[in-house]
């Protein structure tokens, strides 16, 4: 129960427990509240708060955009879905002097594909997930996706920003790194690409600095043998998820060769399951015990973290059915699902 006069939540000072149930109801902090609080209370708490008092800037240029980054340094943040800015801001978990909106930044809502596939930092998820462009090049995108929210949010949650956001949890973080995507920033300095091997840097950071912008994710044109899959756990649909994998490959007569394996929900950021990629490089695909293998190998390279959701050692055990799951979609041409909900 949360006692308006002393503001109080369940025994504990209110503010010291709002910021706390935020990052609760991601799955990244143990529970704030104890077994005594109802669940009703715990939502209360992520709407008890609103912004802090902040500027608005609109820039319609990437160099406006950088320009203000740079003059304001980590009293700004970057707005462009808002699908995770604003419920922190509400709870006052992040408070911005300054938030800059890039929406109307020229050449960021753009797909564009010429060899690789281009998208645009605030292209919008459903854009991207209904593109015929992206189908051909990368249909793993759309296959992750479609597990992020509900239609309303990929309506829009922009790419680049949920990318930028970094959740160890989140789908496109993990698809990037399985597709081994680049990320283009620019800053004071220029414009440079980061792998999204050295993107992601922990739990929500990663390599753009606080006067630099992502203005688009680049995704290599895959060979014409390419495969690829994706398939996640949670506790319903639209959940954030346990645990998720997503594959990339080539399969050539029966062998799956340059096998990345990006794993979400095992650490504070997506990362490759390199022992079951190796493995892999020196088995037979159609023999139905690798891919089993390769998962097995794969959930023992992890040592996943424990929250109110599920313990360490129940993602471990996901991660090695997720992965052979994941594999054996990429082979018959399927996005997964159906595995997933087995």
């Amino acid at each position: 129960m949360v006692a308006e006069g002393d503001r109080t939540v369940c025994g504990r000072p209110a503010l010291a427990v709002v910021g706390q149930a935020a990052l609760l109801s991601l799955g990244h902090l143990p529970d704030p509240l104890g077994a005594g609080c109802s669940a009703l209370t715990r939502s209360a708490l992520l709407f008890l708060v609103k912004p802090s008092r902040f500027n608005y800037a609109r820039p319609t240029s990437v160099e406006e955009v950088i320009g203000l980054l740079a003059a304001h340094g980590d009293d700004a943040k970057v707005l462009a879905g808002g699908q995770s800015l604003m419920p922190l801001m509400n709870a006052r978990l992040a408070r911005p002097e300054l938030v800059v909106d890039i929406n109307a930044v020229a050449g960021l809502g753009d797909i564009e594909v010429n060899g690789a596939l281009r998208i645009g930092s605030v292209v919008r998820q459903r854009t991207i997930e209904r593109s015929a462009d992206a189908a051909r090049i990368a249909p793993i995108i759309a296959a992750g996706l479609r597990y992020v929210g509900h239609v309303g949010i990929r309506s829009r949650g922009t790419v680049g920003g949920s990318i930028a956001h970094a959740d160890p949890a989140a789908e496109l973080p993990a698809i990037a790194l399985a597709l081994d995507a680049r990320m283009a920033v620019s800053g004071p300095g220029g414009q440079r690409t980061v792998a999204a091997e050295d993107f992601f840097e922990g739990l929500f950071a990663t390599a753009v600095s606080a006067d630099e912008l992502l203005t688009a994710v680049e995704v290599p044109r895959p060979p014409a043998a390419a495969r690829s899959g994706f398939v996640e756990i949670a506790r319903r649909h639209g959940d954030f998820a346990l645990a998720g994998v997503a594959v990339s490959f080539e399969y050539v007569d029966g062998a799956v060769r340059s096998a990345r394996i990006a794993c979400s929900g095992v650490a504070d950021r997506p990362l490759l399951a390199t022992a079951a990629q190796d493995f892999l490089q020196q088995e037979d695909a159609n023999d139905p015990r690798t891919f089993a293998e390769a998962g097995r190998r794969a959930a023992a390279q992890f040592d996943p973290p424990s929250d109110i959701h599920a313990p360490g050692s129940y993602r471990k055990q996901v991660i090695a059915v997720l992965v052979e799951r994941a594999l054996k979609a990429a082979i018959e041409g399927s996005d997964g699902a159906d595995e997933a909900r087995r």
